[in-house]
């Protein structure tokens, strides 16, 4: 599991930085012990400041999840920046976005840090509290139901900030002035309870464990009462800690009752520390609720853990623990045997445990250039395909591969009947050398084809997740990969068609439109060359001949106008070249067409078209056919195939949507017979642009939702 530890020591990373500042600091030591004893629970492990940052941070570490996939967890041990109820301030902001974290919620920390409101509480639960007066300003009247000695303390901090016993008035305005002075918040006026302190440690919930209590023995000298200089060493004096606490065990459970009362009383979760007084009659009081309590390594709490047999690392994975049940629930054990497995929860689980591993996946198709016309960049991309399925003891079909261009690989089921993958290896040469490098922010994955590439890592992760439980191999499935797609698929195109007439059903890796898109019809693709010569010219010559440049562009605008909505075909100009000699026009033009078209018959009619545009007379021309894509129709094959896949998605609350496109794709390859669906990928925003990314989210979406539909064809 993925655990961010979240704490407050030097950051100030925030918008403004006024109000009333934090005080309490947790020591780095603390962080590093943290960090080691999750790490040795088995979990991934960060540590981060709670500041104006952190949702960013966090949305990076543990990006959302899909339904059924246990999240990660925030271990919360902030104690906030500034203003007010600071112990509330990360509690609210995961609230808010929807991260589980360990320890109580807002409203538990807000009413255990205010210390009246604490007391008004307890008393309203019968619970025992010390009397106690508010005094709302340093000159208010002090109330008559003060009695001597009493305690002033800040009515809204913690750690025994501006703790002292008074004994007169005097005394008891001299603290209240220097606690308004420093802290500018009401003060706590409470009898001074005569006799022991004792601490009891909670852990869990509903009810939650109590610790035995820990007695604070102060010695002789100075106060009877723990000060913020005892707990930070600066009184000089050495607290010495006693557990269990020697006052019988009559007195240890009633305190221990008290504590879960506290605890429940004030609505608190997964961890807190009730701290008592015990007078000399056998009476307990309790003094305050520390709902985020300290675990510095020599403290009462870790030492009544340490009571009940939980080392430091035992006990921060318990309380992980606690918090995850308190979420989830208690999970059931995985099976061992992955012979007995569920393929379909084992295949989710697989997938979602290994989220790091998909993205970097990504990464490194990214990171590897194969662009059309890089013969080296291309041998990489399917050596590496290759060294994939090798892993996933799959095997390549001799009569349906035509390598380099086309390479079939299968399971030990054979293809024959089963599922095929169709996808290409090769990305459009683009317009410089420069490669668009790999990135991720919080929610979204960024790089050069990344849409295609991602589909790729998406099949990679759902066929392991069934090799990973012995399934893959009776399994019939196969996966075509070409590195000819942005040229046509000259060399390719006849190994899909054969490959899919062998199967029962085709899924082309191709980036979906949208978000929940599954792409059913794409329009067919024509790319044209067309080269127009004319007359080498001396610009300053007079000729009743146009230019061959100027005759070119009049031309291309008409075909332009070759558009029609209504007949769902158009024609659009990619590009235009010219040669010239030295001083003269240009004698030669050269464009790229592509014409995309709903049916052969419209496709023809178009050709024609734009040949009777050209014309006889005026420059000579000459239109080439590069290659031809063509149309993928929607069948009812194609629409029974939508439905299976959302019948995989809806378990995890993804719904698939019917999409069309008007860019061809390899599915157009297959045969109408054969029941097909495209654009099964994640959806890629600003396709073919330095700007390309993917949602972190649709990335493992589509994973869990293949690696369920396969493990469904198991069982079929």
């Amino acid at each position: 599991m993925k655990v961010a530890i979240v704490y407050n020591r030097d950051s100030r990373h925030v918008i403004n930085l006024f109000g009333a500042p934090n005080q309490e600091k947790i020591g780095l030591r603390t962080i590093r012990r943290l960090e080691n004893a999750l790490r040795a629970g088995g979990n991934q492990v960060k540590a981060f400041e709670a500041d104006k940052a952190l949702i960013d941070r966090l949305e990076e570490f543990m990006p959302r999840v899909v339904k059924g996939e246990q999240p990660g967890m925030v271990f919360n041990v902030s104690y906030g920046l500034q203003g007010q109820a600071r112990y509330t301030h990360v509690p609210s902001i995961l609230e808010m976005v929807g991260i589980p974290y360990v320890a109580s919620g807002p409203l538990g920390h807000s009413l255990a840090l205010d210390k009246v409101v604490t007391k008004m509480i307890l008393r309203q639960h019968g619970i025992p509290t010390p009397e106690f007066a508010v005094l709302d300003r340093p000159e208010a009247p002090i109330p008559r139901e003060v009695v001597y000695p009493s305690i002033v303390k800040p009515k809204n901090e913690a750690v025994s900030f501006g703790l002292r016993v008074v004994n007169d008035d005097e005394e008891l305005r001299d603290g209240v002035r220097l606690i308004f002075e420093k802290y500018g918040q009401p003060v706590l006026v409470e009898r001074f309870i005569e006799g022991r302190e004792v601490n009891v440690g909670l852990l869990g919930n509903n009810p939650p464990e109590a610790f035995p209590p820990v007695e604070l023995s102060f010695g002789t000298g100075g106060p009877q009462i723990y000060t913020y200089e005892d707990k930070t060493g600066r009184s000089g004096r050495s607290i010495e800690p006693i557990c269990p606490a020697p006052i019988g065990d009559e007195l240890n459970q009633r305190a221990q009752e008290l504590a879960v009362a506290a605890f429940g009383a004030l609505g608190l979760y997964d961890c807190a520390r009730v701290d008592f007084r015990l007078d000399d009659e056998g009476n307990l009081y309790i003094l305050e609720v520390n709902s985020l309590p300290s675990l510095g390594e020599h403290g009462s709490y870790l030492l009544g853990a340490a009571a009940v047999g939980l080392d430091f690392q035992g006990f921060v994975n318990r309380l992980l623990e606690v918090a995850q049940a308190r979420y989830f629930g208690t999970p059931n054990p995985p099976v061992l045997d992955g012979r007995k497995a569920d393929p379909r929860q084992h295949a989710v689980a697989f997938v979602t445990q290994r989220r790091e591993r998909i993205e970097r996946g990504v990464r490194e198709w990214v990171e590897l250039s194969s662009r059309q016309g890089d013969p080296v960049g291309l041998r990489r991309a399917a050596d590496r395909a290759g060294r994939i399925f090798e892993e996933l003891a799959m095997s390549p079909v001799a009569d349906l591969s035509r390598p380099p261009q086309a390479t079939t690989w299968q399971t030990q089921a054979g293809l024959d009947g089963g599922t095929l993958f169709v996808a290409g290896l090769d990305t459009p040469p683009g317009s410089s050398a420069l490669v668009h490098p790999f990135r991720r922010d919080p929610e979204r994955l960024h790089g050069e084809a990344i849409g295609q590439r991602a589909g790729i890592v998406s099949l990679e992760y759902a066929l392991r997740s069934l090799r990973n439980i012995r399934r893959l191999r009776r399994l019939p499935l196969g996966v075509v990969l070409c590195t000819d797609q942005t040229r046509g698929a000259p060399d390719s195109a006849e190994v899909i068609r054969a490959a899919a007439a062998r199967a029962a059903r085709v899924l082309v890796l191709e980036p979906s439109v949208s978000p929940n898109g599954i792409v059913l019809r794409r329009r067919g693709n024509r790319r044209y060359t067309l080269t127009v010569t004319g007359e080498s010219i001396l610009p300053a010559r007079t000729s009743p001949r146009k230019a061959t440049a100027r005759w070119t562009i009049a031309k291309l605008e008409r075909i332009a106008q070759l558009t029609s909505r209504n007949r769902a075909v158009s024609v659009s100009i990619l590009d235009v070249s010219t040669e010239a000699h030295a001083l003269h026009l240009p004698h030669r033009v050269t464009a790229g067409l592509l014409v995309t078209y709903r049916d052969e018959a419209q496709a023809a009619e178009l050709e024609k078209e734009i040949r009777a545009v050209l014309g006889r007379g005026g420059c000579r021309w000459e239109l080439t056919r590069d290659w031809d894509r063509p149309p993928m129709a929607e069948t009812s094959g194609g629409t029974g195939l939508l439905e299976e896949l959302n019948e995989s998605g809806r378990p995890h609350s993804v719904e698939f949507q019917r999409e069309t496109s008007s860019l061809a794709s390899l599915a157009g390859l297959v045969d109408d017979d054969v029941p097909r669906v495209c654009g099964v990928g994640p959806a890629a925003g600003e396709r073919g642009t330095p700007g390309e990314s993917i949602e972190r989210i649709s990335l493992i979406e589509r994973t869990v939702v293949l690696a369920e539909f396969l493990a469904r064809q198991l069982g079929s």
